[in-house]
């Protein structure tokens, strides 16, 4: 059996001077992980990072994703060096293609999305290893770089993704993989083929509200399903019912959330009463994930606290 750990999302639109507390309660409940990501225009993710791990001892805590084309390779390396030095085994660095409406809008979209996070990773694993080396590729210009000091414990790194050619990617070059909320499980498993490599480890997002109130949780958890749906076709393929998800938009529309059949927030959220929350986490962890990490809506930092009383104790 894989090993299985539970991490939780600070999502980067919380009170960035919350995050001490938040990741020190994280760390003093149990969570295995904390997980941040890089938001345009929200507070960043390297600088939570550090400030995440100074405030913890033990916890790791990992960046899912840093958006490959608004980094140089050589920066995130710089950036990814002090972490790792300070803090050796616990910073779990991922990178991922930048959502394509902001990276137009910053100017830093490329010809080749696929191209780019290839050669970011490529070439950050390689000056994380100290090696002197040019490399001239679609997107990434890099002329006898050479990083003066490298951390003695390499950090894992990870590509975030959704689609075939990524998540081969990441079976090819990365030490880990991972998956958006709204994953079922049976889009997991299908990720684990296209992933094609056990060795990979893979982190799967959880959508999450506990509450004693079941039907509390799972009313708040549908609005947020039917927000999340037009977006998600690759991950309704995995259960054969994009068009019937296209349908149901097409007739409904700003009342899709009342449509939503009861198994579809169980297919793809942890929603509920805890006993339900626990039962979606089981079926990602035996679809092939390796580590779930609960995502509290960005308004709530306060489902910590849910997480913490009925999943934890």
């Amino acid at each position: 059996m894989r090993d299985r750990k539970l991490g939780v999302i600070f999502h980067p639109a919380f009170a960035p001077d919350s995050l001490t507390d938040y990741a020190n309660k994280a760390e003093a409940a149990g969570f295995d992980e904390l997980w941040l990501w890089d938001d345009c225009f929200l507070p960043g993710a390297l600088t939570s990072a550090a400030i995440a791990l100074s405030a913890t001892k033990k916890l790791k805590v990992a960046i899912g994703l840093i958006p490959a084309v608004a980094h140089n390779p050589l920066f995130s390396a710089m950036e990814i060096t002090t972490l790792a030095c300070n803090f050796p085994r616990r910073i779990l660095p991922g990178f991922g293609h930048g959502f394509g409406e902001w990276m137009q809008q910053i100017g830093a979209k490329p010809k080749s999305s696929l191209a780019a996070l290839e050669e970011t990773v490529t070439c950050v694993r390689q000056l994380l290893a100290g090696e002197r080396f040019s490399f001239h590729g679609k997107q990434v210009h890099l002329d006898h770089v050479q990083m003066a000091i490298t951390p003695a414990v390499q950090p894992p790194l990870y590509i975030g993704g959704m689609r075939t050619k990524t998540l081969g990617l990441a079976g090819r070059i990365a030490d880990g993989a991972i998956l958006p909320a709204f994953s079922s499980p049976a889009y997991v498993r299908w990720a684990r083929e296209q992933i094609g490599n056990d060795d990979v480890r893979l982190i799967v997002y959880a959508a999450a509200f506990v509450h004693p109130d079941g039907e509390l949780a799972r009313r708040v958890m549908r609005q947020r399903l039917a927000d999340w749906l037009p977006w998600g076709s690759i991950q309704l393929d995995a259960l054969g019912i994009r068009q019937e998800v296209e349908a149901m938009i097409d007739r409904h529309g700003d009342h899709l959330a009342d449509e939503i059949p009861e198994a579809w927030i169980d297919e793809f959220t942890a929603a509920g009463l805890p006993q339900q929350a626990r039962a979606f986490i089981d079926r990602l962890y035996e679809a092939g994930a390796d580590c779930v990490v609960l995502e509290p809506d960005k308004t709530s930092p306060e489902m910590l606290d849910g997480y913490i009383q009925y999943l934890l104790q």
